[in-house]
């Protein structure tokens, strides 16, 4: 048996909470937001009913990103979609905290399977659209998903769930996208250097060099906070 495998727990014993971490720009309106959101949401709503929306409404986006390679003006409708997604998926965890209907570990892991497929079609009709390189949106996927496995082992290594990056969450990247749509229905291309390129492969890049910087870092900084507390004499 492996060294991981043997620091798995059973079924049934102890579960501890990880502590929650978001510095992002947004966090602060956004929680005052959400709670009213949750305080005025009706009973017939479930917590399951939003994280349904949250991914559905995310895989609609991906589906109206790749209509919009024949009709433009779709990618109005993935931008609706793309607001849902934040509704569903932000909103889940402050409604089951808010009825204290929480189920810690069915919710991490449900949630965020949810936020890796949901990702998944997003790229995907992203790379379909014809505003985007299909290179260039695997690799804000692999990005995307690299940044994510380090959040997880962080949150099972060192009991802190962090949410946000250099003042950057899931909310941000939501509206830069959001504003990347419309701005696409009237100027798909960015000049640089004298050269055109599309709009979004250069904000694709961008978000590659972010992420994957921002992984490096956490990996480095929490690999070596790890080593110290667990030196071995």
């Amino acid at each position: 048996m492996s060294a991981a495998a043997s620091m798995v727990k059973p079924v049934g014993s102890e579960f501890r909470n990880a502590t929650r971490v978001q510095e992002a720009i947004t966090a602060p309106l956004e929680r005052r937001v959400l709670l009213w959101l949750a305080q005025r949401t009706p009973d017939t709503i479930s917590v399951d009913h939003l994280t349904a929306l949250g991914l559905g409404a995310q895989i609609l986006a991906g589906v109206f990103s790749a209509l919009s390679r024949w009709n433009k003006h779709y990618l109005l409708l993935a931008t609706v979609f793309i607001a849902l997604n934040w509704l569903g998926d932000s909103l889940d965890g402050t409604l089951a905290r808010y009825r204290n209907r929480l189920r810690p570990r069915f919710g991490f892991y449900v949630d965020h399977m949810a936020d890796t497929f949901g990702a998944v079609f997003l790229m995907s009709g992203l790379a379909l659209s014809g505003f985007l390189h299909w290179q260039v949106a695997t690799g804000m996927l692999v990005a995307f998903l690299v940044l994510s496995i380090e959040s997880y082992l962080t949150t099972y290594t060192l009991g802190k769930f962090r949410m946000s990056y250099a003042l950057f969450g899931p909310t941000e990247i939501r509206i830069l996208l959001m504003i990347g749509n419309i701005a696409l229905i009237f100027r798909p291309h960015a000049h640089l250097m004298g050269h055109e390129f599309l709009l979004f492969d250069v904000g694709g890049v961008i978000a590659i060099g972010g992420m994957m910087g921002m992984a490096v870092v956490a990996t480095v900084s929490h690999g070596a906070r790890l080593y110290r507390e667990e030196r071995l004499s």
